[in-house]
């Protein structure tokens, strides 16, 4: 079984570079981490990742990003493959202050449906029982109801990924940004009528749990890049619209939205 990856705590810095660049920095990252083995002899060294994104009907989650509300949370299902033996991640993505903190437990895709509809999340319908992973559903669940979420966005993208072996330090490259309205919850790998987002910058994120590496220092002064917010829900939300997603927006004095991640 390949390694979970996934960083429950960590910081995260994102930068928009062009496709030129992102190839050098591909070859920066290397001397210092391992490709992920999921995009070995891959296209661009890259594998497709998916993400079903839930929010209120008022889109309570996209507002507290673009308003900058500083301890927040996102709900998403992520997922890489509509095959009913591979399972989908539930994950509760939240910020607080500056660190970002994930929960997620591993689901049978036969049990996706029911806790979509409100069930309580059971032990059964975890593919490998854990404590942590039980909680982590548990809490998606309780904040699912909290919001009324429902299933809005379904978001992909390639990504080229590094990291080292205790999983402290992580660096991706996120490519093709597309998006499309999702109000069944029914998954899939395929779109008809994407919305890209970013296109064509490469989103570069540099994620570390603890110190900062001293090479991602010079990666940043070599290649001459700032800093700056890369919401990919946000971006998706502002490409598709509010019509298809049946959620007419507030009206909010732009002199008071503040685009942050």
């Amino acid at each position: 079984m390949a390694i979970d990856r996934m960083q429950a705590q960590r910081f995260e810095l994102k930068y928009l570079i062009s496709e030129e660049t992102a190839l050098q920095v591909r070859d920066f990252v290397s001397c210092h981490l391992d490709l992920d083995e999921y995009g070995v002899a891959k296209p661009h060294l890259s594998y497709d990742v998916h993400s079903l994104y839930l929010d209120s009907d008022t889109l309570r989650t996209y507002w507290d990003t673009i308003n900058g509300n500083r301890n927040r949370f996102k709900l998403r299902i992520r997922f890489y493959s509509t095959d009913p033996s591979v399972p989908v991640y539930f994950e509760i993505k939240r910020r607080v202050n500056n660190c970002i903190m994930k929960q997620r437990g591993g689901v049978k895709g036969s049990a996706m449906p029911l806790l979509l509809q409100g069930y309580l999340p059971e032990p059964d319908h975890l593919v490998s029982y854990t404590p942590k992973a039980l909680v982590a559903l548990q809490n998606f669940s309780r904040l699912m109801h909290m919001i009324q979420a429902k299933p809005k966005v379904h978001i992909a993208y390639l990504r080229e990924a590094y990291a080292n072996e205790p999983g402290t330090v992580r660096v991706t490259m996120d490519r093709e940004v597309r998006a499309q309205p999702n109000l069944t919850g029914v998954i899939s790998t395929e779109m008809t009528n994407p919305h890209y987002s970013f296109k064509p910058w490469v989103i570069l994120e540099l994620k570390f749990t603890d110190r900062f590496p001293n090479w991602f220092g010079d990666l940043v002064r070599h290649f001459n890049i700032m800093q700056r917010g890369a919401a990919k829900y946000c971006a998706s939300i502002q490409a598709i619209g509010a019509g298809p997603l049946k959620s007419p927006f507030p009206v909010v004095p732009e002199e008071e939205v503040q685009y942050t991640e």
